[in-house]
């Protein structure tokens, strides 16, 4: 009986060996996981790219009033974009993605920066914020030298530093709050040393409220873009009473990011004109 027992024992562990090698060998030939399959490739970012993911869609927005003047963002995830037909459709101002951290322009900014200009919209840039990868005044240095620059013609908007998830890894990318609003700050500072203007800050409340302890520091200068695909833009980041824009759709015609500036045509002339 002994010799049966242990002759059984051996047949059950390698049973058991067999069964394991075969599961691990089932793992081994797993596709990559769904997080790492979805991270983007550097440079491929753009505004509200997490607010649907992170901040969540809501109804459709409250019909625009009459004070508020409509307008687009775009990338190079747009390509060439029908400007024409924007500006039949109402639309009068447009920001286009200039530059992302201090190693991307966008291949398509001379056709949408430019075109969005010669239908006789105001147009201005902007720069989608890597806070992990170099400093606030480098990337500002980079923006500007890269078509984020500002012009008194009535026509340019201040530069905006879009800054909110980071679509490659921690939402806050690895920093502190206090941090965060350091690395803010060294931007903005150093945006306005190169232009003269107080850039526009495009974020969504949760993650400055995430991200930065929801800081109420650049409020009085600092114009706010809030990003909310919502009925309205709802509760604003500390500081701000007011939006100066809102992008309320990822999903608008023509383009998928509409937004409405917060006054008539001639507020939107204000800004270009500081």
């Amino acid at each position: 009986m002994p010799v049966h027992g242990s002759g059984t024992a051996r047949r059950l562990r390698l049973l058991a060996v067999a069964t394991l090698f075969a599961a691990f060998s089932q793992l081994c030939t797993l596709p990559a996981t769904a997080d790492a399959a979805d991270v983007p490739a550097r440079g491929s970012a753009r505004m509200g790219m997490g607010v649907i993911a992170h901040d969540g869609r809501g109804g459709l927005p409250a019909p625009a009033l009459a004070a508020q003047t409509e307008g687009v963002d775009v990338s190079g995830h747009q390509g060439n974009v029908a400007w024409s037909t924007l500006w039949s459709s109402g639309v009068r101002w447009a920001y286009t993605k200039a530059s992302e951290g201090t190693y991307y322009t966008n291949p398509s900014f001379a056709q949408q920066y430019n075109g969005s200009y010669n239908v006789g919209m105001i147009r201005g840039a902007y720069h989608f914020a890597t806070p992990d990868t170099t400093t606030g005044a480098a990337q500002a240095d980079y923006f500007v030298d890269h078509g984020g620059g500002w012009s008194r013609d009535g026509k340019t908007l201040p530069g905006t530093l879009d800054i909110e998830w980071n679509p490659y890894g921690a939402a806050c990318y690895g920093k502190t709050a206090s941090a965060m609003v350091g690395w803010i700050g060294s931007f903005l500072t150093r945006y306005k040393a190169r232009t003269g203007r107080d850039a526009v800050i495009y974020t969504a409340t949760s993650w400055w409220s995430q991200c930065t302890g929801n800081y109420g520091g650049f409020a009085a200068a600092n114009p706010l873009w809030i990003a909310r695909y919502d009925t309205a833009p709802g509760t604003l980041p500390a500081g701000w009473g007011y939006y100066t824009m809102w992008q309320y759709t990822s999903s608008g015609p023509t383009v998928g990011d509409h937004d409405r500036f917060n006054g008539a045509l001639d507020r939107v002339t204000a800004l270009a004109n500081g």
